[in-house]
């Protein structure tokens, strides 16, 4: 994981002791460092409520154990625990990941907890030990090879996952014909990006590909979803894993890799990741493919804006969608299916990932809304369209996404409320006006009012804050995973709920991957009711009410 820039406590401690005078005045202490001398042989259990403690000092005394609540103290960046008469440590000392320095040097251990493996952000650590693990930590790095060793080497617990629970929202509507389908979204975590840099708290093993896509593939076939839409599946392991896997199962997918994969040697190529979306050949039927590359559409319509050229079109993010028919045996209901062929719009992206860049973000996002428009208006013609213009909002679509965005942001905004301001501030005052109006859902010849709109009603399937979060790491926790839905067209009966908040904190997961856990994403699976349109009668088109 990148490390933090630490300044370990100046070993030339000095301290100050208040006057009455400054006392009498109201003037307050700040200390975050605790020093005790004194031979102390124990601790004081009142030490567990300084929470605020950054630095503690307790090295040349004479204690023989080590409480277990010391893991109270969170916040520890620096533990001296040398020149004691410790025997052991507790296994609760690896809990304590801030810490950046654990002093152990002359006391009277013998071996070393695997917990301390947990702990990811250790620069230094003072060591007693035996001379087979001596000789690992005096190799080069041996701090780092050691705390790896160890990690590896520890007990995974618990021994499985808590299962995540089914949310019903609401019953099937029994008195039209109505298709009911389940989507999942998921971002699976390619092998490139698992690097213990970057996940330094999971163990090597647990990190391995090999490894991981046993755990992916059951977390896939558990939600037996019917529509599968993945992000960050490399190309190699589409072809070689997901597609082969999935096809045995009754699917058939469609997968583009980011754009770069055009520049990179034929190995390089294999490593390129992308997004795939995966359909059960039984409910539904390939009418049309497609991929939309954002830096082509950055450049088309770039208006001779520096920033869209500079900061847009060099990002190399894709999305892709497919044109499903709905078969016919999937619709059930009071009256006859329906006759017209029924028609489905599946998008998949995945978005930059920069958190300084939500410019970038929002646009990718405007851009793929604009090109599954004109996909949808060209099928709805194709398709026999009673309007007499194209019109994209006739064909249902359901979008999953790796957004990169918290639901507080602008592409957030924009999908659900159906547009945002231009100068809104994640455009962060950059001059985009010039080419946002060609995304906007009336084109560039609409009256400019101040907003960059579309045309589709989308809505959220998981509301009201069902998750707490889909991606889930030591230094980022949070929703930024989404399926959305045509409201008008569909609505959302239920949902896979989260992995319980507290199970994570009392098994001390303070991030993911995990040896039970394959990705740092967590799968969302919704199901939805589709309602067709109705047939006309006497040339007046029956309600539906939902």
């Amino acid at each position: 994981m990148p490390k933090e820039k630490y300044d370990p406590p100046d070993p030339r401690r000095l301290y100050t002791i208040m006057t009455t005078e400054e006392a009498a005045t109201g003037k307050k202490s700040h200390w975050a460092e605790l020093e005790i001398t004194g031979r102390v042989r124990n601790l004081s259990s009142s030490l567990w409520t300084l929470t605020h403690l950054t630095a503690l000092h307790i090295n040349n005394n004479n204690l023989s154990r080590l409480p277990p609540e010391i893991a109270k103290l969170p916040h520890l960046v620096y533990l001296n625990l040398s020149s004691n008469k410790l025997r052991s440590l507790p296994a609760e000392l690896g809990n304590m990941v801030s810490l950046r320095e654990l002093l152990l040097n002359n006391n009277c251990l013998r071996v070393l907890p695997y917990e301390l493996g947990r702990l990811f952000q250790l620069q230094t650590l003072g060591n007693p030990l035996s001379q087979d693990i001596l000789n690992l930590y005096q190799e080069p790095d041996g701090t780092r090879k050691l705390l790896n060793y160890m990690l590896d080497n520890l007990a995974v617990h618990p021994e499985q996952l808590p299962q995540r629970p089914w949310i019903t929202l609401k019953e099937r509507d029994q008195t039209m014909p109505t298709a009911v389908f389940t989507v999942m979204c998921y971002n699976v975590l390619c092998d490139k990006y698992a690097t213990r840099q970057l996940y330094g708290y999971c163990p090597s093993w647990a990190l391995n590909w090999e490894y991981r896509k046993k755990g992916i593939m059951e977390e896939i076939t558990n939600c037996d979803a019917d529509i599968i839409s993945l992000q960050e599946v490399e190309t190699e392991q589409y072809y070689t894993f997901f597609l082969e896997t999935l096809k045995e199962r009754g699917y058939d997918g469609f997968f583009c890799p980011k754009s770069r994969a055009k520049l990179v040697s034929e190995q390089e190529r294999k490593h390129v990741d992308g997004c795939a979306v995966f359909f059960k050949t039984e409910k539904f039927a390939l009418v049309q493919k497609h991929t939309v590359e954002f830096n082509q559409v950055a450049m088309a319509n770039s208006e001779g804006s520096e920033v869209m050229l500079n900061r847009v079109m060099t990002k190399d993010n894709i999305g892709v969608a497919v044109l499903l028919e709905v078969k016919q045996e999937l619709f059930a209901g009071g009256l006859k299916p329906p006759t017209e062929k029924q028609l489905l719009l599946v998008a998949n992206a995945h978005m930059h990932w920069d958190p300084e860049y939500s410019d970038v973000k929002l646009i990718q996002t405007m851009m793929f809304l604009s090109e599954l428009k004109s996909i949808a208006e060209r099928a709805s013609v194709s398709n026999g369209s009673t309007s007499s213009t194209s019109d994209s909002t006739t064909i249902p679509i359901v979008l999953c996404a790796d957004l990169n965005s918290l639901p507080d942001s602008g592409v957030v905004e924009y999908l659900s409320n159906g547009g945002v301001a231009e100068n809104h501030k994640d455009f962060k005052e950059l001059r985009y006006s010039e080419c946002l109006t060609n995304f906007s859902c009336n084109g560039k010849n609409g009256k400019p009012d101040g907003s960059i709109t579309h045309s589709f009603q989308l809505k959220s399937a998981y509301e009201s804050n069902l998750m707490p979060y889909t991606n889930y790491t030591y230094d980022f926790k949070g929703v930024i995973d989404y399926i959305f839905f045509s409201k008008t067209h569909m609505s959302v009966l239920g949902l896979l709920g989260p992995l319980e908040t507290q199970w994570l904190v009392d098994n001390c997961i303070t991030g993911c991957p995990h040896p039970h856990i394959p990705s740092d994403h967590f799968s969302l699976l919704s199901q939805l009711e589709y309602h067709p349109p109705l047939p006309s009668l006497n040339g007046l088109h029956l309600a539906i009410h939902r």
